[in-house]
């Protein structure tokens, strides 16, 4: 049966800044070509049929990886591209996290349209549709298809009986490869993610948290001191142990601490 390797382009200067959706002029940066180098060097030993890709830039560039070296036609299919994200298509994500609408497409993408553009239920179909028709060509064969994030993430749900609602819950990383096998039993997912490496899910560090100092406060510290003003002196503070037995201080576990 089928086997089918879903492929996400390569890393570009939009990533993780802006919606790139179907803007054109968007290529690999040379991160981006690196990784498309190595996957296609990972994939050599595999006897691949045929290679489909996205018409857009970023993944017509990671798709050339993997064709030209097995000299191999590049089949450009419109219906491969990126979820149509209407007017959202170039804004920057910092911006659309306060949309009204980010929400439903975080929680509820059935139900939930781009403004100007599709919902990601029509793009999942979209895409399934398509998939499903390649894969009826190559019904024995290795099929490699070159896309984008969230209309492989959609495939991948679909395929694993995923409810799209859900589909956020997958990450789907630059380059990375997704292996399905059909079988007459159905969809198998074989390899999810796939980058080559496990590097990624290194923790990366913490930045240190920020101290909020009160406006007063911080006037009150950008003022200079007069030469003549006198130190300042700490008053007198009680003895903690007076009046208790022993000079043992009242059990510190029944008041109430701030953990936040």
């Amino acid at each position: 049966m089928t086997l089918l390797l879903l492929i996400r382009h390569g890393t570009n200067d939009w990533v993780h800044g802006r919606l790139a959706g179907w803007t054109p002029g968007v290529h690999l940066n040379a991160e981006g070509q690196r990784q498309a180098t190595a996957l296609a060097e990972r994939l050599a030993f595999l006897p691949i049929d045929a290679i489909y890709a996205s018409p857009l830039d970023r993944t017509v560039e990671t798709a050339q990886a993997i064709a030209g070296p097995r000299e191999m036609p590049l089949r450009l299919v419109e219906s491969l591209g990126e979820v149509k994200y209407g007017e959202w298509q170039g804004a920057e994500l910092k911006e659309l996290y306060k949309h009204e609408l980010w929400p439903g497409v975080q929680f509820y993408p059935s139900g939930t349209r781009f403004p100007g553009g599709e919902t990601l239920g029509e793009a999942q179909m979209r895409m399934v549709a398509t998939l499903d028709s390649l894969r009826a060509q190559h019904p024995k064969g290795i099929i490699a298809v070159v896309s984008h994030a969230d209309i492989i993430k959609l495939a991948i749900a679909y395929y694993v009986g995923l409810h799209m609602d859900l589909f956020q819950r997958l990450e789907i990383m630059p380059c990375a490869l997704t292996a399905i096998r059909f079988t007459k039993m159905g969809p198998r997912l074989l390899a999810y993610n796939d980058v080559g490496t496990l590097e990624y899910l290194k923790p990366k560090p913490e930045e240190p948290p920020k101290t909020e100092v009160a406006p007063a406060e911080a006037e009150a510290a950008a003022q200079p001191v007069p030469e003549d003003a006198a130190p300042a002196t700490t008053p007198p503070q009680p003895d903690a142990t007076a009046g208790h037995e022993n000079g043992t201080p009242p059990d510190a576990t029944n008041e109430y601490q701030a953990t936040f």
